[in-house]
């Protein structure tokens, strides 16, 4: 053997595990980035009555043309959800306005220790109140730890219980219910 070869062996190992790491990383699902932006590209945009992104996401899969999309949430001013699809992939831009994702990326919301993202947990509450602008999802969990009696909370972005967001603090535990818009977490 020559100085500086490896045997055929080896570098037919690093091969196949070069070719097995690059079939792994392709088939990791492209997820949806949420609180991002893709300006650009539009060639479509339509009310999202739901106001639930994954009907955005889905819009696209069924359309051949989409490449990418972005949703943006129901504006203060009582303006619906809407969805954009794009015919480009333009560079995201971060902002709580929206979440946006590429064909092929369902939209997976992220995982917070005692947040529950796009759940609502509807009966059992002891009060509610609207919260001033700038505040959000961390505002209502403080407001439900500083009180004794709540045992749970759910928060409602701008838009899908009026104008601002709003806080609700429960006396009991109900059973979660999946809701765009929403984000709900037990506290004790």
């Amino acid at each position: 053997m020559g100085k500086g070869r490896l045997p055929g062996g080896v570098v037919a190992s690093v091969v196949a595990c070069a070719a097995l790491l690059l079939l792994v990383l392709a088939s990791v699902p492209a997820r949806a980035q949420t609180a991002f932006d893709r300006p650009g590209g539009d060639y479509f945009s339509t009310p999202i009555p739901s106001g639930d992104p994954e009907d955005c996401a889905l819009l696209c899969e069924r359309d051949r043309r989409c490449r990418s999309w972005s949703f943006s949430y129901p504006d203060v001013e009582g303006g619906s959800a809407v969805c954009w699809l794009k015919n480009t992939v333009p560079a995201r831009v971060a902002g709580n306005c929206c979440i946006s994702g590429v064909r092929g990326a369902g939209v997976i919301e992220p995982r917070i220790e005692g947040v529950e993202t796009s759940i609502d947990r509807p009966g059992g509450d002891l009060r509610n109140f609207e919260l001033k602008e700038g505040e959000g999802v961390e505002a209502c969990k403080a407001a439900c730890t500083a009180d004794n009696k709540c045992r749970a909370f759910t928060y409602a972005r701008p838009g899908y219980t009026g104008r601002e967001a709003r806080c609700f603090l429960k006396k009991e535990i109900k059973p979660p219910r999946r809701k765009a818009g929403f984000t709900s977490g037990v506290v004790r």
